[in-house]
């Protein structure tokens, strides 16, 4: 049995430069509270690209694929703040997925995260053996701190406004964090040559921050 009670949003994005202190105080200010506080969401991370596209990525562990399809979860997506609007349509090439976190090996959050998008299977257990079989191998690896794999869930991507659904592909993703930029480098490697990955948004991605869910109320969230 593949599949997983943990989940997550993700969302990855560049914005234009002269829209781009807003689009941080946004995120910052209000966005990662709001969904963090949403009932089923466990945390909000935003990480910034070291190398590789788009430029931000913000990822959002919830409980289960339900969440996404609740009532609290619709309200914040559907009902969205005038600051949320405005940044929302600045977004310049968006890809938002919802995913299930398949085949963990380790735990915890490293500073460097390495994004790679990989080939579609017809089975996905056999993809999710294959990545634990990976994360197996990296797990002997200095500055290992957890692999995963993200399967998108084609029914509740709902794509954005302006994301474009021409040739729209949601391929798995490998997601592995480690504790330094030299070791995500040399993970990347080992996964290119182990795993069939392609060329794809992706790459290192250096955390910049992360909030609890515990931790979202005592953020007051601010419109514009």
């Amino acid at each position: 049995d593949w599949s997983s009670d943990v989940c997550s949003s993700d969302l990855a994005t560049d914005v234009d430069s002269e829209h781009e202190l807003d689009f941080n105080r946004w995120y910052d200010q209000e966005h990662v509270a709001e969904r963090a506080s949403i009932p089923g969401f466990t945390s909000g991370t935003r990480y910034q690209s070291i190398e590789g596209a788009p430029k931000y990525l913000g990822v959002y562990p919830t409980t289960s694929l339900d969440v996404f399809t609740s009532e609290a979860y619709g309200k914040a997506f559907n009902q969205q703040t005038p600051w949320s609007v405005q940044c929302l349509g600045r977004m310049v090439q968006p890809v938002r997925r919802v995913c299930q976190i398949l085949a963990r090996t380790g735990a915890g959050q490293g500073s460097v995260l390495l994004v790679m998008p990989l080939k579609p299977v017809d089975t996905v257990a056999t993809l999710v053996d294959d990545i634990k079989t990976f994360g197996a191998h990296l797990a002997k690896e200095d500055g290992f701190v957890q692999s995963s794999l993200f399967l998108p869930d084609p029914v509740l991507s709902t794509p954005l406004p302006n994301e474009s659904t021409v040739n729209r592909v949601l391929n798995p993703m490998l997601m592995v964090h480690a504790s330094s930029l030299a070791a995500a480098r040399r993970f990347k490697l080992l996964a290119s040559n182990h795993l069939d990955v392609i060329d794809g948004p992706g790459g290192l991605y250096a955390m910049t921050w992360h909030l609890h869910a515990s931790e979202a109320s005592l953020l007051s969230t601010s419109e514009a």
